[in-house]
């Protein structure tokens, strides 16, 4: 059983930066899969970035070039860097895990965070 536990999340001016961090426990060696997703209310969850020892990393179009996910193997953490922020990207971010090697956009990652909140307002 993989725990996962987010920190990092914050309010914030349009413009500026957060880093969310999540560190994975409860499992003896690598996590291959890690992601953070976000879900706004009265939106669907969405995919922010995933990384992965099969395909690497992957974006939402909505994030490409502001937002960089990042990981720390050996502690099995996951980081997503997030630089000019905009209203949109107000949501709850959570962190996922997997043990498979891949996920693919259209499967489910299997552990999930409690997510943290992340505000962008003036």
């Amino acid at each position: 059983q993989v725990q996962l536990m987010e920190s990092g999340g914050g309010s914030v001016l349009p413009g500026g930066s957060l880093r969310l961090s999540c560190v994975a426990s409860g499992h003896t060696g690598n996590v291959p899969s890690m992601a953070w997703f976000r879900q706004a209310p009265g939106k669907e969850r969405e995919e922010v970035a995933s990384t992965n020892e099969v395909r690497g990393t992957r974006y939402a179009n909505s994030v490409k070039g502001r937002f960089t996910i990042s990981r720390d193997n050996a502690m099995n953490a996951v980081y997503l860097q997030m630089n000019d922020l905009k209203p949109e990207d107000t949501a709850m971010y959570y962190c996922a895990a997997d043990l498979r090697p891949w996920v693919s956009p259209n499967d489910r990652f299997t552990y999930w965070g409690q997510g943290t909140q992340v505000t962008v307002s003036t």
